[in-house]
């Protein structure tokens, strides 16, 4: 279960890349969640994916 609270959602997918994931791609695959949702979700508050940092910034 992952966070509805997009600012939550941002804490729990950052420590995720972070920790265990090279990109959103693969956590989504791997925790089998919908990519598309994410970022839109994140989207709201002004968050988009950064393949350099492998972050939502």
């Amino acid at each position: 279960m992952i966070p509805k609270d997009p600012v939550m959602l941002l804490s729990f997918v950052n420590m995720k890349l972070r920790d265990q994931y090279s990109n959103p791609d693969a956590m989504c695959d791997d925790l089998d969640l919908n990519r598309t949702e994410i970022d839109e979700k994140l989207a709201g508050i002004n968050y988009s994916y950064d393949p350099e940092r492998n972050q939502y910034v």
